[in-house]
Order: structure tokens, then sequence, then C-alpha cells
């Protein structure tokens, strides 16, 4: 658990000073785009979005209560998270579920915050973007992408048989 726990704070941390940074040194809300940086056909900018919806935009109401809604609904999983970590079953998993952790805690930061979670990576190729995102959405796609290896490629436990 203290290894999961530790990576959540790790995240979480980093996330929170990476969005300060961008809104407050940068003030790229007021730039709107910084390109950092273009290798021919491949780049990467710092965008200013501000995402009123969950992963890839999706649900961006524009409720009163639509950021509190998804605050809620994110802050519920990270708890559902944090018991799985308590009952992970290696370092993997915890250290896994504490980049989701951190990640979902960060963003619920933010619509708490802002109304909207603050979205700044641009990675481009060849003229197509992918989404904006932040340190929180690649701690969360990361985590997710090594429970689902795990889920896929641990060996089981040898089976104990009394012979």
């Amino acid at each position: 658990m203290r290894l999961g726990l530790a990576m959540a704070a790790l995240l979480l941390v980093a996330d929170q000073a990476s969005k300060w940074w961008v809104l407050e040194v940068l003030d790229l809300p007021t730039r709107r785009s910084l390109p950092l940086i273009e290798a021919g056909p491949l780049g990467l900018d710092l965008t200013m979005v501000w995402n009123r919806g969950v992963t890839f935009g999706l649900l961006s109401g524009e409720g009163s209560l639509n950021h509190v809604i998804l605050a809620m609904v994110a802050a519920a999983i990270a708890v559902f998270l944090l018991r799985w970590m308590a009952r992970a079953e290696n370092r993997v998993v915890a250290v896994a579920l504490g980049a989701v952790v951190g990640g979902a805690v960060g963003n619920v930061i933010d619509r708490l915050r802002f109304g909207a979670v603050v979205d700044f990576i641009d990675a481009h190729g060849w003229g197509w973007h992918w989404y904006v995102f932040n340190i929180a959405d690649a701690g969360i796609v990361c985590g997710v992408g090594v429970l689902l290896a795990d889920a896929l490629f641990r060996r089981p436990p040898a089976s104990k048989e009394a012979a």
C-alpha cells in the first residue's frame, strides 16, 4: 500500500505543479499555444484546453453542476481503487493503482477549483493531433495499461498440490 500511495502522491504533486506552471508562469490561457518540439513531421506543443468533460472531452455538459458530478464520480472511483490498492497482489499492481488514483485526484482538484480540467500537452504528427492531455491523464492511461498487461501476462502462482 505504501508504494502505491507514494506513487499517487508523486503523480499528484507533478500534475498540480505542472498545471500551476502552465497557468501562472507561462500564462498559457493568454498565449493559447506554445511550440516545444518540431522534429520533421512530429511535434509537441503546449496548448491550453479547458476540458469540461471526461476522457477525450466526453460528457462535457454545460450544466452548472456538471463539474461537481464528474468530480464526485472520479472521487468515488479513486476510493474504490484505494481499497483495491490495499489488497494489491504485487508491487506492480500497487504502483499502477497509485498512478491512476493520483491522476484521478489531480483532475478532481481541477474540476473543483476551475470547473474544468487543465489540459495542455499536445502531441502531433503528420498533420494529426492527439487529444490534448495533462500529466494526470498520462498517469491514468499508463496505470490502466500496466493493470491490463498484468492481468493478461502475469503467471499464475504455482499450485500447492499435496502429493
